[in-house]
């Protein structure tokens, strides 16, 4: 099968088309770097070609509202139609666990997102995901200073690699809608691990972490990011990934 995937240099993104061809399929790459550009729809036509089926691990860095909405809408808007002129059967989209109950700017992009792809005229499935467990690395490199300070929020981390698995399962086969969570084996407190991480680096830098104010701080401190019971569990535990980041 050819699977085309948005984002496919991205984190999970390598696993994705890593893990396509493992199981015999093909896979296309949609990224800048390889001529095809989500925004302007440049190279987006011929890459879809052929594709059967298509994945939507696409990501924008920004807390802004107004870009992350401006990115998911023109990406995810473009994505659908020319799958639709490419006869894609199935198209899938990676979403996060409590865009509905957060009322973060990014997620509320996300949800945008979710909205197009589900209305839109490719039959579709929404996969919904707790954070990476890269999530917490990635946000002290981008918190500048000697002390980083973290929003406090209970969160059950997921090894990138077995959303990757769920995301190709899904793909080929039927289309569900908005699909099951996805979640990881353990929750934890987003500061303890920003701290553990630090000290498997080896480093000395101290994470505080703060309540961010009004409904998103207490959505967040509250466990509006965790899963619901029907959710499906990883086996990754965070630990056994920072021991192994290739797990």
């Amino acid at each position: 099968m050819r699977v085309v995937v948005a984002g496919g240099t991205g984190v999970v993104g390598r696993y994705v088309v890593e893990e396509l061809s493992a199981l015999g399929h093909t896979p296309v790459v949609l990224a800048r770097g390889r001529g095809v550009d989500l925004l302007t729809g440049t190279g987006l036509d011929e890459a879809m070609a052929g594709a059967e089926a298509a994945i939507d691990v696409s990501n924008v860095v920004t807390m802004r509202r107004s870009s992350a909405v401006g990115f998911f809408e023109a990406a995810t808007g473009r994505l659908v139609d020319s799958s639709r002129r490419a006869g894609v059967r199935h198209l899938v989209v990676l979403s996060i666990v409590g865009v509905d109950r957060v009322g973060l700017g990014y997620y509320e992009a996300k949800l945008r997102q979710e909205r197009i792809a589900l209305s839109g005229a490719v039959p579709a499935t929404v996969l919904r995901a707790t954070q990476f467990h890269e999530f917490a690395g990635q946000l002290l490199a981008r918190v500048p200073g000697p002390v980083a300070v973290l929003p406090r929020q209970r969160i059950r981390p997921v090894a990138a690699a077995e959303v990757a698995a769920e995301l190709v399962r899904i793909a080929v086969g039927e289309p569900q809608g908005l699909g099951p969570e996805l979640a990881g084996p353990e929750e934890h407190q987003l500061v303890d691990l920003a701290r553990r991480v630090v000290r498997a680096s080896g480093r000395r830098r101290p994470v505080l972490g703060v309540r961010l104010p009004g409904a998103v701080g207490r959505a967040m401190a509250s466990g509006g990011l965790l899963p619901g019971d029907t959710a499906r569990l990883g086996t990754v535990t965070f630990e056994s990934w920072l021991a192994d980041p290739a797990t």
